[in-house]
């Protein structure tokens, strides 16, 4: 078991290490100068030349690699040339909103897609089945941008239930900071009006997140109890008397998960990336939004350290799931 670990934990450093190699060779063949655009179109060419020193732009592409690099291991991912803050510090204030999008989305992924897999695969082929494969394929083919723009129209334009933008009401002061997740921190200050504002706020944008999530887990999941449901031991099972309930939701669950662990540690990743459009249409302050401003202004830094971040964040998800398979399958745990 110690040495699947250890194996899973050198392969997720030696794919950050290639993720690394990789923001730092785009950002340099980028066409725009990311000092003259930092400068202004009436700056002077010493001007440029100043903060290509200042940012260390002036120095050879090996020399600016390795420093580079030993940023991001001690920490440091460079600071913005549009907001002159560290990229660190601002990944800090914005990654929280994201994440809390993210846990929102992957919570009525997980917690809807499971169930109606099972339910899906127990009534093969009948009309509950047929309709719940229909809404997977629709939900998956949705563009995110357009169906939340049509969310946003329905529900607060017409209707007028829910916000279309933002985390809170102008009016309202942010919770006391613990995680800098506004659900989260309002609930441990017990200030549930600012608990309802911000469930409010996050519901469009975590439902349009969620959607193509929620359609793959159910169909990886509904394809594994099919298959699961089918086997020998499910029907020796059924033959002792075991309860019905009991078989499909113990024996056959716990088999069918693997794949369906192994895609949402995927789709976790890809939430994470995906933010970029659902933040921008219901303008969510996180760092989808801040990669997205940031490149527009040709500022490389935040993109780099965005980039990184999303990387990190998929690898580390996946190796809790590599980790996860080692728990549940007996065969992986005793491997040498």
């Amino acid at each position: 078991m110690w040495r699947y670990v250890a194996r899973r934990v050198a392969l997720t450093g030696l794919m950050l290490f290639g993720l690394i190699c990789i923001t730092f060779t785009v950002s340099n063949i980028a066409p725009s100068d990311p000092a003259a655009l930092a400068a202004g179109p009436d700056a002077t060419r010493d001007m440029v030349a100043t903060i290509r020193r200042e940012y260390g732009l002036d120095r050879p592409l090996p020399e600016q690699f390795i420093r580079y690099v030993t940023g991001v291991v001690q920490g440091d991912l460079g600071r913005s040339i549009v907001s002159t803050r560290p990229v660190t510090q601002d990944l800090a204030r914005f990654f929280p909103a994201t994440l809390e999008l993210v846990v929102l989305s992957m919570l009525l992924g997980v917690g809807l897609g499971v169930p109606l897999g099972m339910m899906s695969a127990v009534l093969k082929n009948t009309a509950p089945d047929h309709l719940t494969r229909f809404a997977a394929v629709s939900l998956v083919a949705l563009p995110a941008f357009w169906f939340g723009i049509l969310l946003q129209l329905f529900f607060s334009v017409w209707l007028e239930w829910l916000p279309t933008s933002g985390r809170l009401e102008v009016a309202t002061a942010p919770p006391p900071f613990v995680t800098g997740m506004y659900l989260f921190d309002s609930l441990f200050a017990g200030q549930f009006n600012t608990f309802s504002q911000a469930l409010a706020h996050a519901a469009l944008p975590a439902l349009v997140l969620s959607f193509p999530c929620l359609a793959s887990i159910l169909r990886v999941n509904r394809a594994e109890m099919i298959e699961v449901l089918s086997a020998d031991y499910i029907t020796a099972a059924r033959a002792h008397g075991i309860a019905r309930l009991r078989v499909i939701c113990v024996h056959a669950l716990r088999n069918a998960m693997l794949p369906t662990l192994a895609m949402i540690g995927l789709r976790w990743g890809w939430m994470l990336g995906s933010t970029v459009l659902v933040e921008t249409v219901f303008d969510w302050p996180g760092i989808g939004l801040y990669a997205v401003s940031s490149a527009i202004a040709g500022d490389f830094k935040p993109v780099m350290g965005v980039t990184l971040l999303i990387g990190l964040n998929f690898m580390v998800i996946n190796l809790i799931v590599d980790l996860l398979y080692g728990v549940l399958d007996p065969r992986l745990r005793n491997a040498p």
